[in-house]
């Protein structure tokens, strides 16, 4: 007789990374967050002196800038106008998908 484990599963409201775990996360130092914090290109949440808290979409935002910065040599600026654009294509895609008209 096989035994099956059952894996039980929790979902929390979310909670959010902390800025050393959005750093690891990313395989990025937490001077690399900072920086992108700072000039507006990361968006974390909360008082800066207790922690900010960064989201899922923050963590998403960020692998997709630093590998666009790690692969291209681009500014910061650029990377975030590219994910910026992702986003917006990510979003009328799923617009038109609603709409029955994906297939265009």
């Amino acid at each position: 007789m096989r035994e099956e484990e059952i894996l039980t599963v929790v979902l929390v409201e979310e909670v959010g990374f902390t800025l050393q775990e959005l750093a690891r996360a990313c395989t990025v130092s937490d001077a690399w967050v900072l920086l992108h914090v700072d000039d507006g290109l990361l968006t974390g949440s909360g008082d800066p002196a207790a922690g900010w808290r960064f989201s899922d979409r923050d963590l998403w935002r960020a692998r997709r800038m630093w590998a666009i910065e790690r692969d291209f040599d681009a500014v910061p600026e650029l990377a975030a106008l590219v994910v910026d654009l992702q986003e917006e294509v990510a979003a009328l895609r799923a617009r038109l998908g609603r709409a029955g008209l994906a297939d265009l």
